[in-house]
């Protein structure tokens, strides 16, 4: 039985939607103080959607100022920060030819620099903690697998596992663990937008035949969260239904013979 989370502060960013409202809504089940943010003013109506005790703050992840004002508002409403759930990420489509300064910086500022922006702003308060988690929302693509189209997004995603293995050295001696959470093909509204011929193709690549819940997510990052990982640090969890382990699809078509 693992020690009760009840009562903890948590921030999520981009928990308004998809993989991070599974990560708030899996930590507020669990008793959990949770602040999510978006950068959409109408993304607070998330807050309500999700049971528990949460609530909203407008925050874009790329600002500096953003992340400050976003951790000083966590410990004004929870008390304090004992888990940053850094989530937020965008995954526009661009083949590496047709990409812009623009397309680069807009990914890179989500998801690379708004995670470390995000960690050094709550990191006062994580050390305060005693018991400071940091679980990054990472990808297979990009430090395991490619596709076509998102050069810029796994790029931004590997280079999250680069920041993840030298930041848990530093901040080992604060009491803060650094880890990730590593998604495959997870049914939310991104993946919606993929299309039918995309879900069809992806599912088909997954030993476990069928595509993960936000909730499988959010439960590895609660587990990450624990006192019983008090000792895991700069390591990844993948979950992905075995879809990184085929090495061909004639792998798969000998499981379904």
């Amino acid at each position: 039985m693992f020690t009760s989370i009840a009562g903890r502060a948590v921030v999520v960013t981009g928990g308004t939607r998809g993989i991070g409202k599974g990560i708030a809504s899996v930590f507020a089940r669990n008793g959990a103080k949770v602040l999510i943010t978006a950068r959409a003013c109408s993304s607070s109506a998330a807050a309500a959607d999700t049971p528990g005790e949460v609530s909203f703050v407008l925050a874009d992840v790329a600002s500096r100022e953003d992340c400050r004002r976003m951790a000083a508002i966590a410990q004004e409403r929870l008390g304090g920060i004992d888990v940053l759930c850094a989530n937020a990420g965008i995954f526009p489509d661009g083949r590496l030819e047709d990409l812009t300064e623009d397309d680069l910086d807009r990914v890179f500022g989500t998801n690379l620099k708004g995670t470390v922006l995000s960690v050094q702003a709550c990191l006062p308060a994580l050390a305060a903690s005693g018991r400071g988690r940091v679980v990054l929302t990472s990808s297979i693509t990009g430090p395991i697998t490619g596709y076509p189209g998102w050069t810029h997004y796994g790029a931004s995603k590997a280079g999250q596992l680069g920041f993840m293995r030298t930041a848990a050295i530093e901040l080992a001696p604060k009491g803060i663990t650094v880890n990730a959470v590593l998604p495959g093909n997870i049914v939310t509204e991104g993946l919606d937008e993929l299309g039918a011929q995309y879900t069809a193709a992806m599912t088909s690549a997954i030993p476990m035949g069928r595509l993960g819940t936000v909730d499988e997510i959010g439960y590895a990052a609660l587990f990450l969260a624990t006192d019983e990982a008090a000792y895991i640090t700069g390591q990844t969890i993948v979950v992905d239904g075995g879809q990184v382990l085929p090495e061909s699809p004639d792998a798969m078509a000998a499981i379904t013979e």
